[in-house]
C-alpha cells in the first residue's frame, strides 16, 4: 500500500501551510486591538460600540479608528486605568 497522495500541498492545505505564521500575528494583531476597544468601551458605558466590536472582525481596523480618531486617545492613554 502507497501512502503517498499527490495531492498533498495543494488547494487549502498549500494555502494555510504557506501563511500561517502572517495567520498566526495577524490574529494576535487583531485580539490585541479588539481587546483594547472592548475594554475602553466597556470602561465609558458605550453598549453600542462593545457589541459593534465583539461581533465585527476588521483585523483592528475598526478597534484603531474608536480609539485613536472617536476617543481621541493617545498610545501613552490606552493602558491608563483612570
Amino acid at each position: 500500500m502507497n501512502n503517498f497522495d499527490p495531492n498533498f500541498g495543494t488547494g487549502a492545505t498549500a494555502w494555510i501551510h504557506t501563511f500561517l505564521p502572517e495567520l498566526i500575528l495577524l490574529a494576535a494583531w487583531s485580539i490585541f486591538w479588539k481587546g483594547l476597544a472592548l475594554w475602553h468601551s466597556a470602561k465609558r458605558g458605550q453598549p453600542w460600540w462593545f457589541v459593534i466590536f465583539l461581533i465585527i472582525n476588521t483585523a483592528g481596523i475598526l478597534e484603531i479608528i474608536y480609539l485613536f480618531w472617536v476617543l481621541k486617545l493617545k498610545f501613552s492613554d490606552l493602558f491608563n486605568k483612570k
